[in-house]
């Protein structure tokens, strides 16, 4: 996710940009550690996606014209079929070209004949039982597809989006006749109250906004499946599949059979069965067409869905990749629903012998897709496509698992073990419990080992998903906390289970580094992973004292499954350790570690250092080597830099990316030579080229070793230098994190290039830092110290927050496996009164449900002593959670919190209640009921059990990436810094396309190409372009994201500028009052990124001649400016500017004055009498006290005649259009500057040199690699 930054001037022409800093047309991909130009695009045949059109011919309709991609299959475009109004009715049915009827799952670059203008002919196929399935869905979706039910449920990759909503409710406004008049103009700009500045108030159902389209007209009350299913024996002779019953809106009752032929009404009833056809006799080969023929009113209603329907954008419709939940829900109607109680009796839960003949061989499934080819570009399209497919279903499928096996719904594999030790399967995929089994973890923390062990193991795993080394396979890996457990979803390899792991094993260890084996393969496998994660190939001793070589950590295993391919496991091990929280005895840190109290004990040992950091610390020692370089003569430095430079950046693998204007285009496979391959004695005989080398193989080739501080792994006595070098070398790098990442995240946000507004943010900030989030407490230290302590108020606020939130999941966790399965909303909502309400006696809520009981979850029951902190719930206090929540922040962070109670949290610390809430429901998965809580009630509780709706699981997995379509993004990114706007714009609409064709419409990336296009066209004047492709970015955000997610937020803040420029002021004005309540719910109204945000409600109400309404939005907008940006900032002289405009055109020229004043001496003090800027603000004083005395002067005459006749009328001009517009982008972080034709024509020469010379780098350093 992208880091925020604030907005900083970009210097743009119409179609030429000088300078574009990352928060504005760059975007930081995640996960890409190579931030740096790209010179060219991949090799790619342009024809093999260009679209054409073919002819879809339905029965009984005229051919209609249909956009295709030739990488598309025939499946996808039934999809489409199956989902325009007019072809919506029809799932069995099959395309055919000329005759031949086609083949669904073939690409269409491969049907032969296909061309251009090809018509291509639907044909009704006869039903089998499970088309007639498929049809119900569909109908199922149909009826549904204005209903939110389904999204708020988290089900069926459903989730809400209210952009249409807040439009729509501006395009009524504006259809309303207008009235004439200061007053009326002004209520019709202005917010709700709570919007306003200064409001306290923080509420809650406004996050989820009326919409009149979810309340559509009922088409049927009952859609049923028949108790007469199955078909007789007889019946099925004639065709019968399947029965149902439906009821119409008229209150007729049906009985209906699905044929193979189609479906028609036969003669049953409840109580007997007659399965002939009634008379008269209709038979419908769509069963909404029979419906539209037996109920009028349904053919009438289903009309207007479908016309409705078809009003909305298909981005609300479409399901997404991966599924998001809902932390609020309204009170939702349970309505009857035939799908959805056949998908519960279909899942067999409890009848676990009959799925696995059913289930999905997912295991077969990732590793096959990761086998496709992956030579062309087109390749890699297709498999990277398969595996986001493959990957996603397998975590939705995982994630039902989770939840059935903590719902006791799945038998374990071994029953005869106490609940904590059983393991699961279920579909073809292995569960196991978060719980140290058999002491597994005893000496490295136990239970909390445990818990932390499977995330690890998880990041292991995505780290080398990401390296993607061929012919080395990984196992499918979910990690899912639902209800108190977390649970591990693996796939399973074949064999697996059939054997010892003492036989499977063939690389690794399994008693803890004492037995060790290694195998040539698995050293071949891991070599290029090890290099790209920068570990080292290392000896170590196996217990009959003989060296063993290693590419990885001891605790990683290699085993051949029964389908003959090498996979890895165990992964927890990868990076290497973080001294600063793992004591070990006789090892002293760094006295600058020493002084802030490291190292400190964590409550389990498995701590590693991030990714980040690692690549972070050798870009920094590679810095130091080329400074220690520099220092030699000149013509040392010149051949260094010359042999040096080119075999570091010829290996890519083994060298960190550093800020040049030359990289080499990704590698696609490419073997490369290590540099210490590298035959020193061709390159030159010299000494210094020598040394040099010398000292780039000793000093600069940094690896670690993942083994060296674990315990019972024992090194040949020959490596002790070398151990001794490494153990110094983590030493060094617990240190830079301290030293370097820390003070770097504290600068970053000083500047704003880091703008973390919630605890996602932050973390995400945080990591790309190379911090982790035990470091938690150390942040707040540093904070409170630092001397523009105000500066970083916001980052403080949030980080205790979430600090705070944390702990406070760690104790819910506890918490909740004591409870019965029958009490969990009770004691829910008791927890939440204990943790944000201000009632002191908040007792246990009686329960509504109170049936009578003596049976107890064995489960439950068993794990009601894991955490031993609490042992009933009911019991639980606000005194005695926050005391936990305190101790808990002090044995987990290191950090003594400032407040002992939700009052002292709020009151003392500044911290929102409402916010807590969101944070707290996130992490833990509950969903409360949406309707406004009153925290401050002293005599009542604020949470009732019929206000916890859901638990939801908190699933992490792996998200596949594109790597070409992330490539072609970068070469977007680099083409538009260097100017060249356009080529930019079409690489990125080009990684657009394969975003889109890999993961679908509905993903991150997607939003992250569709808002660096709407950009793009805003600079170039293009605003209807720069609307389309924002509204969909917005879409996009609200459904994968959330609703208030913080890059949803800032979506909605560009879609309102864009719709501002496309003269949409209203609709403009109602998406930024959008985005401040998003803004108040998330973080409050005391952080930076507010005073950008009321700038812009300021300036839209300004245009509108709303002054009264501006000027509380402005200054509002000034306070936070001068507190985030100092006294003297640039920023501040612009605040103080907009507030003399807005008080020119009310007429008050003394405080315009003064406000200009201000700006004048910031102006005059950072950039002399002389600038320019500083000039304009005197010509403006003179202006304003030439207005200020013709004013004077009139009053004086008015005050000395007493008539106002012969005066003429005083002229307030309203800002111009083009002003706003100004201020607008300046506010934004964009200038527009004219350039001239000259002007145009250098930056297109210099745009030509800069990629000449790189073309010229990239070919000298190839020569010398051939060279050598």
């Amino acid at each position: 996710m992208k880091e925020y930054n604030s907005p900083s001037a970009e210097i743009m022409s119409s179609d030429h940009v000088l300078d574009t800093p990352a928060d504005n047309l760059t975007e930081q991909v995640e996960g890409d550690s190579k931030k740096q130009e790209l010179p060219a695009v991949p090799d790619m045949d342009p024809s093999e996606d260009t679209g054409f059109t073919v002819k879809i011919q339905a029965p009984g309709t005229e051919p209609t014209d249909f956009q295709v991609s030739p990488l598309a299959m025939v499946q996808e475009i039934k999809q489409v079929l199956m989902d325009r109004e007019e072809t919506c009715r029809r799932t069995c049915f099959s395309l055919q070209l000329n005759g031949v009827t086609l083949d669904n799952f073939t690409h269409l670059r491969s049907i032969p004949g296909l061309q251009e203008g090809s018509i291509l002919r639907v044909v009704e196929e006869p039903y089998t039982f499970r088309e007639v399935r498929i049809h119900l869905r569909h109908i199922r979706d149909l009826l549904k597809s204005l209903d939110l039910t389904d999204g708020y449920n988290g089900v069926e990759g459903s989730s809400p989006s209210f952009l249409s909503c807040v439009t729509e409710e501006c395009l009524e406004e504006n259809s309303k006749p207008k009235r004439k008049g200061e007053g009326l103009k002004q209520m019709s700009c202005s917010p709700p109250d709570h919007i306003l500045p200064g409001s306290k108030e923080r509420l809650l159902v406004p996050l989820l906004p009326h919409t009149n389209s979810g309340k559509s007209s009922g088409c049927l009350k009952v859609l049923t499946m028949s108790s007469w299913n199955p078909p007789p024996g007889n019946r099925k002779m004639h065709g019968d599949l399947m029965y149902f019953n439906v009821v119409t809106m008229e209150d007729r009752h049906f009985s209906i059979t699905a044929s193979s032929r189609g479906f028609y009404v036969n003669q049953s009833t409840t109580s007997s069965f007659n399965p002939k056809p009634a008379n008269p006799s209709v038979l419908s080969h769509a069963l909404l067409d029979l419906l539209g023929h037996i109920s009028p009113v349904f053919k009438k209603n289903f009309s207007a869905l479908l016309k409705k329907r078809g009003s909305t954008h298909p981005f609300e419709r479409i399901a997404t990749p991966f599924q998001v939940f809902s932390w609020t829900a309204p009170a939702l109607d349970h309505t009857m629903d035939c799908v959805r109680a056949e998908d519960v009796s279909s899942f067999r839960l409890g009848y676990e012998e009959h799925v696995p003949a059913l289930a999905r061989d997912w295991n077969e499934e990732l590793q096959t897709t990761r086998e496709l080819p992956r030579k062309t570009v087109t390749d890699r399209l297709m498999r990277d496509r398969a595996v986001f497919k493959a990957n996603s279903d397998f975590v939705s499928t995982a994630t039902r698992g989770a939840m059935a096996v903590v719902d006791g719904n799945v038998m374990p594999i071994n029953p005869s073990e106490e609940p904590r030790q059983q393991m699961f399967i279920w579909s073809n995929t292995f569960f196991s419990l978060g719980f140290d089994v058999r002491d597994q973890y005893r000496d490295l923390g136990g239970e909390a080992a445990a818990h932390a062990a499977p995330l690890l193991d998880l990041n292991g795993v995505r780290a080398y998903w990401a390296v993607d080394q061929e012919g080395l396979f990984l196992f499918g890996t979910v990690v899912i906390d639902y209800s108190g457990y977390r649970v591990t979803a693996q796939t399973i390899v074949p064999g697996i289970l059939e054997r010892d792991q003492e036989q499977s094993v063939v690389y690794g260890s399994i008693d803890f580094g004492k037995t060790v084996v290694s195998d040539d393969r698995y050293l071949e496998l891991l070599d290029k992973p090890s290099k790209k994660l920068r570990v080292q190939r290392h000896l170590v001793l196996n217990k009959d004292d003989t060296a063993v070589e290693l590419c990885s950590s001891v605790e990683h295993k290699g085993i051949v499954g029964n389908d003959g391919r090498p996979y890895i496991l165990d992964l927890l091990f990868t990076f290497p350790p973080d001294l600063n929280f793992l004591p070990v005895e006789g090892e002293d840190l760094d006295p600058v570690c020493l002084h802030l109290g490291f190292p400190k004990l964590h409550p389990h040992r498995l701590v590693c250092l991030r990714q980040e950091l690692i690549d972070a610390f050798v870009k920094h020692r590679y810095q130091i080597f080329m400074e220690n370089i520099s220092k030699s003569t000149e013509h040392d430095r010149e051949i260094a830099k010359a042999v040096g430079t080119s075999a570091i950046k010829s290996d890519p693998i083994t060298t960190p990316q550093l800020p040049s204007n030359t990289v080499t285009p990704q590698d696609q496979g490419t073997e490369h030579h290590s540099l210490k391959n590298v035959p020193v004695n061709n390159i030159q005989q010299g000494s210094s080229i020598k040394h040099v080398f010398s000292s780039l193989g000793d000093a600069f080739d940094i690896h670690f070793n993942p083994n060296v501080f674990c315990a019972g792994v024992r090194f040949p006595k020959e490596s002790t230098e070398d151990i001794q070098k490494q153990k110094q070398q983590l030493k060094e790098a617990a240190v830079f994190l301290i030293s370097n990442q820390m003070p770097a995240f504290m600068k970053s946000c000083l500047a704003h290039t880091s703008m973390p507004t919630d605890g996602v943010t932050l973390t995400e900030a945080l990591h790309q830092h190379g911090i982790n989030i035990r470091y938690l407490g150390t942040v707040l230290e540093y904070t409170e110290k630092i001397p523009q302590k105000e500066r970083l108020d916001h980052v403080y606020r949030i980080a205790l927050c979430e600090l705070i939130t944390r702990c406070a999941k760690h104790l819910f966790k506890t918490y909740l496996l004591a409870v019965e399965p029958s009490a969990l909303s009770a004691s829910v909502s008791h927890f939440l009164n204990c943790f944000l309400g201000s009632f002191a006696d908040a007792g246990v809520i009686q329960q509504n449900d109170k049936l009578a009981s003596r049976r107890r979850s064995r489960r439950r029951q068993s794990h009601a002593s894991v955490g031993g902190a609490v042992t009933s719930w009911s019991n639980l206090t606000p005194t005695d959670l926050w005391g936990a929540i305190r101790a808990e922040a002090q044995e987990y962070f290191h950090y003594s919190l400032p407040c002992g109670s939700i009052e002292e949290a709020v009151d003392k610390c500044r911290l929102q209640r409402i916010t807590l809430l969101r944070e707290i429901a996130i992490k833990t998965g509950f969903q409360i009921l949406l309707r406004e809580y009153h925290f401050d009630s002293e005599d009542k509780t604020v949470f009732t059990e019929d206000d916890i709706l859901n638990i939801f699981p908190v699933v992490k997995h792996i998200s596949p990436r594109s790597s070409d379509a992330l490539y072609l993004l970068r070469c977007g990114q680099s083409r538009v810094q260097q100017g060249c706007l356009k080529e930019g714009c079409e690489l990125i609409n080009q990684a657009l396309g394969l975003f889109t064709n890999v993961y679908g419409a509905l993903h991150q990336d997607v939003c992250i190409c569709l808002r660096l296009l709407g950009r793009i066209h805003y600079i170039l004047g293009d605003y209807a372009e720069a609307l389309s492709h924002q509204q969909r970015a917005v879409l996009i955000s609200e459904r994968v994201l959330g609703l208030e997610h913080p890059n949803t937020i800032q979506e909605y803040k560009h879609l309102g500028l864009y719709c501002f420029a496309g003269g949409q002021s209203m609709t403009a004005l109602r998406l930024l009052y959008r985005a401040r309540y998003l803004m108040l719910l998330v973080c409050g109204d005391d952080h930076p990124e507010m005073a950008l945000l009321d700038s812009k409600i300021g300036l839209v109400l300004h245009s509108m001649m709303a002054c009264d309404l501006s000027l509380k939005f402005l200054e509002d907008a000034l306070v936070l400016t001068s507190k985030y940006q100092g006294p003297s900032s640039l920023k501040l002289a612009q605040s103080h500017h907009l507030l003399a405009k807005v008080h020119e055109s009310k007429g008050d020229f003394r405080a315009a004055l003064m406000h200009e004043k201000e700006r004048y001496g910031i102006y005059r003090k950072q950039a002399g009498e002389a600038h320019e800027k500083t000039q304009a603000s005197s010509e403006y004083l003179k202006h304003l006290t030439h207005q200020a005395v013709i004013l004077q002067k009139t009053m004086n005459w008015i005050y000395k005649t007493g008539s106002d006749t012969n005066i003429p009328p005083f002229n307030l001009n309203s800002p111009s259009r083009v002003w706003i517009m100004e201020q607008l982008n300046l506010v934004t972080g964009i200038v527009l500057i004219p350039l001239s034709n000259r002007d145009l024509e250098k930056l297109r020469t210099d745009a030509q040199k800069t990629s000449q010379l790189t073309q010229n780098d990239v070919q000298s350093m190839e020569d010398l690699q051939g060279a050598v």
